[in-house]
């Protein structure tokens, strides 16, 4: 969370060395592709790994039959271990595979620890190219070329939106809270409670998704769902069109209020996911801001956090603010009360939003 962000100095692509140089050939090509003749600084050994400050960096990972690359684990583990390692840094994913599993999880695990380190992640910031690049059937389609020259075109695309990525900010920015959790009891309601106190100067929203409001998605045909979708609309109606969808058409920042329940976002919020498709065939979401409040019982509030980056930044374009995600452990109603400095951090995550989204 800095505006020292070193526009005029390199690109940083950061390319774990592969043990099998075979492997790597076709990401390769395609990092070269989307790179151009732009000056970079490339980083391929874990001990070449130095903490960053305010830089544009490319992750590209190679992945094997296994999804393993070591040298990627211990990029990783500097990641984790490193404090603020990428602080003001903004980056993008290219993950190539040698089969049909493992990038998207690879790809979200590193997005959640460059962006705890620092890191902040345009909407849809990452490319995968799994073994066959069955993965690009649609997008091939559509741009009526092969699979594997969508695949480049998808990284040119993801290179030049690193590049033009900045803040988006208002004199009164829209904040839409939503929750499907209980006032009285709800440790993550108490959470953002203290969050919202020091929200000031912004529209705050709340929607509270309970009880079974939202049907979850009906899986509709692609002109079925286009046909609702031009008029802002869906098959189900209900809530989620006349309540939820104008209120993310009017928001700059999403915050998602969620309870870690058998280390899963509850299915209220999957359903609000799911549904959000009919608007985001209408209109996409790189202007808006994703934010999460996560708190667990027990552990996985990590699980959750990744769930909220493949659901909403991955797939539905929202853009990750560095430190997006405050995950805390309280399982007993009101506990969160009890955790040494949760009020300050509450502030800290507040003045996090306000950042990314007011005007000075």
């Amino acid at each position: 969370m800095t505006e020292d962000s070193c526009c005029s100095a390199p690109m940083v692509l950061v390319m774990p060395r592969c043990a099998d140089p075979t492997k790597t050939v076709r990401l390769h090509q395609v990092v070269d592709a989307a790179l151009g003749d732009r000056p970079v600084e490339k980083v391929t050994l874990a001990e070449e790994f130095v903490p960053l400050r305010g830089r544009r960096i490319l992750f590209a990972v190679s992945l094997g039959e296994s999804g393993v690359n070591l040298e990627y684990c211990r990029f990783l583990k500097k990641l984790r271990t490193g404090g603020e390692f990428l602080q003001g840094c903004t980056g993008v994913v290219l993950v190539d595979g040698n089969s049909e599993l493992y990038t998207k999880s690879v790809a979200r695990e590193l997005v959640f620890a460059a962006n705890q380190a620092g890191c902040a992640f345009p909407g849809r910031p990452l490319v995968e190219g799994t073994a066959s690049l069955e993965n690009f059937n649609v997008v091939a389609q559509v741009l009526g070329t092969s699979n594997r020259e969508a695949y480049t075109r998808s990284a040119v695309q993801l290179v030049k939106e690193l590049e033009a990525f900045a803040p988006v900010r208002r004199k009164e920015p829209g904040i839409l809270a939503l929750h499907a959790s209980n006032y009285a009891t709800s440790n993550t309601l108490a959470l953002w409670r203290m969050v919202k106190e020091h929200l000031d100067g912004c529209r705050i929203a709340e929607i509270n998704l309970r009880n079974g409001t939202v049907a979850d998605c009906a899986g509709c045909s692609y002109p079925t769902c286009m046909h609702y979708s031009e008029k802002g609309s869906c098959f189900y109606g209900g809530p989620m069109v006349e309540e939820v969808y104008p209120a993310i058409e009017a928001c700059d920042a999403l915050v998602m209020i969620c309870p870690n329940y058998n280390d899963a976002l509850s299915a209220n919020l999957c359903a609000f996911i799911n549904r959000l498709t009919a608007l985001f065939r209408k209109r996409r979401f790189y202007e808006k801001c994703l934010f999460g409040l996560v708190v667990s019982g027990y552990s996985g509030g990590d699980i959750v956090a990744g769930q909220l980056i493949s659901g909403l930044n991955m797939n539905k374009t929202f853009r990750l603010p560095d430190h997006f995600a405050m995950v805390e452990t309280a399982n007993r109603p009101g506990s969160i009360q009890g955790i040494p400095g949760i009020e300050e951090k509450a502030a800290a995550f507040a003045r996090r939003i306000l950042w990314w989204t007011k005007e000075p």
